[in-house]
This record gives structure tokens, sequence and C-alpha cells, in this order.
């Protein structure tokens, strides 16, 4: 299974309540905050909710 990098990009200040929880689910603390996780349907789904507010790179 392929690795995908996120980064926050932009702050969550302002933004709706679901979306500030899906960003703490994913492990995003602060702007500019990176973490790796496996490409499963499952983080797919939630970095299409968010994908305003971060970059995704695939890790290789």
């Amino acid at each position: 299974m392929a690795k995908i990098k996120i980064t926050l990009v932009k702050s969550i200040i302002g933004s709706d309540k679901t979306q500030v929880g899906t960003v703490r689910a994913l492990g995003l603390r602060k702007t500019n905050s990176s973490v790796e996780h496996e490409a499963t349907p499952q983080i797919l789904g939630m970095v299409k909710k968010i994908s305003h507010l971060i970059r995704v790179e695939e890790v290789k």
C-alpha cells in the first residue's frame, strides 16, 4: 500500500467542528506540521474532506 505525506498549510481557525476533528484525527496539530499515513480508503476520505486545508504528497 502506498504512503502519503499530509501537511497542514492553512489554519483551522474558523473551520467547521467536523473539519477540525478530522485534522486532529489525522494527527496534525499546528500549521506546517506533517504526518505520514498509509493510503487507505478511510484516510483518503478524510483527506478529501479537508483538501482545502492540506497539501498531500506521495512518499516513495
